[in-house]
């Protein structure tokens, strides 16, 4: 069944109970009536609560009403927080570069409200060294503590171990302060034109990155800097 309220001609009941255009109570009417005074004064008669009895209609201008309740529920939909497990992939010996890189990009995501997946890999021997990975995510935790805190425990899963972990800042506060940002640039580059492109520039390349964490490195070059594995 349609989820439209009826409208005028399409009310079949005797009365009404009848709602003015400002929210007035107009009383128990006969619809007849209820369809005059919509006429006169050039606005729908439309039936809010069809349960009761009699039922209870409103005049409005339901083109309007439409278009108002389209865009609350767009903007509702805009402003809901969803909620984003990102992920990072290490190896037990990152180098020192390597660590602060993605350790860059979990300090980013949990600015933005999102929850980080950390796995560490284990290849070969390094799988009899579990303490190496754990030493490796409690490091990280320590440095992102102040934006992040430690949703899941570090845990072995086959040849990998895990650990999530959640930001401090709800996503709804991240999203609102990433939008007074945007704004603040824009109203600078306004107010500085010549500024304006390096500002686009700089947003690109951000979301740029954003986008994806960065790829590991080749399985070749990782093999040589490793241990040999177990024959």
């Amino acid at each position: 069944m349609s989820a439209e309220p009826r409208i005028n001609d399409r009310i079949r009941v005797p009365e009404v109970r009848l709602v003015g255009p400002s929210g007035e109570q107009v009383g128990i009417v006969p619809l007849a009536k209820a369809l005059e005074l919509a006429q006169e004064y050039d606005l729908d008669l439309v039936e809010v609560a069809a349960n009761a009895r009699p039922p209870v209609c409103k005049l409005m201008d339901y083109g309007k009403f439409k278009y108002e309740s389209a865009m609350k529920a767009r903007e509702a939909r805009k402003n809901q927080a969803h909620t984003v497990i990102k992920e990072m992939k290490l190896r037990p010996k990152i180098d020192p570069h390597d660590y602060d890189t993605k350790k860059g990009h979990v300090v980013r995501f949990l600015k933005q409200g999102d929850k980080v997946k950390i796995t560490i890999m284990f290849r070969g021997r390094e799988q009899s060294r579990p303490e190496l990975g754990y030493r490796l995510l409690q490091r990280l935790a320590e440095d992102v503590q102040d934006l992040g805190f430690i949703e899941s425990n570090p845990k072995q899963d086959g040849r990998n171990m895990i650990m999530v972990l959640g930001p401090h800042k709800k996503k709804t506060e991240a999203m609102a302060e990433a939008r007074q940002a945007q704004e603040a640039r824009k109203a600078d580059a306004k107010a500085h034109p010549g500024r304006s492109q390096n500002v686009a520039e700089s947003e690109e390349s951000e979301e740029s990155t954003d986008a994806e964490a960065p790829a590991e490195a080749p399985a070749e070059a990782e093999a040589q800097a490793e241990a040999p594995a177990d024959v």
